[in-house]
């Protein structure tokens, strides 16, 4: 199971940057069996891009049930370092789809991170609450969504943050970066700028 890939995005973000970013993907919104993988969606779930596209071919929908299972038990940290040291990321976002569904699971990924402090972990989430109650460490980066149920705990001047335009000149003007094509441009490593633009699509 390769539990590392790489989207449209990522990949053009790893070729104009000449680095090796990586996306893991679980089940957009619910699993198979209904489980709910983005607890803190809200409006986001119309408007998804991992709900389209590639992202509901046959071949694919399968793949992030499979990680999402792995994702439960307790070999997903072992697989998940055994997939850096064969894969050699140099950045890893965790969840192109899906997100972070339980505490314990937000824990897994922390320790991953912690022993693999080279490697740089960045997510974008709707789990807001839950991760300004978390230490994460140094090489770990959030950016929150503003369309989930806990946008209202979003401070739109401290915290790293999304918000998604229809064109490029009001997300300019708004004061925000655009990080619709590089992807990384939404990080702490490549913008001192918490307000990350993204182009509707």
């Amino acid at each position: 199971m390769n539990l590392l890939t790489q989207n449209s995005k990522l990949k053009k973000t790893s070729k104009a940057l000449d680095l090796r970013v990586f996306n893991f993907g679980i089940p957009a919104y619910k699993s198979a069996s209904g489980k709910l993988t983005c607890p803190m969606a809200d409006e986001c779930v119309k408007f998804c891009y991992a709900k389209k596209g590639a992202y509901i071919w046959s071949n694919v929908q399968p793949a992030f049930e499979k990680r999402y299972q792995l994702s439960k038990t307790i070999e997903f940290i072992d697989a998940m370092n055994a997939e850096i040291k064969r894969k050699r990321p140099d950045y890893v976002r965790v969840h192109d789809s899906g997100d972070y569904y339980s505490r314990s699971y937000l824990a897994k990924w922390i320790t991953i991170a912690k022993q693999n402090p080279d490697v740089r972990f960045y997510s974008y989430t709707n789990m807001v609450d839950m991760i300004l109650k978390t230490n994460l460490p140094d090489n770990y980066d959030i950016i929150f969504s503003d369309s989930g149920k806990q946008k209202h705990l979003i401070d739109e001047e401290r915290h790293r943050h999304t918000k998604i335009f229809n064109d490029i000149d009001v997300l300019n003007s708004a004061g925000y970066i655009d990080s619709s094509s590089i992807d990384l441009m939404a990080t702490k490593w490549f913008s001192e700028n918490k307000k990350v633009g993204l182009i509707f699509h």
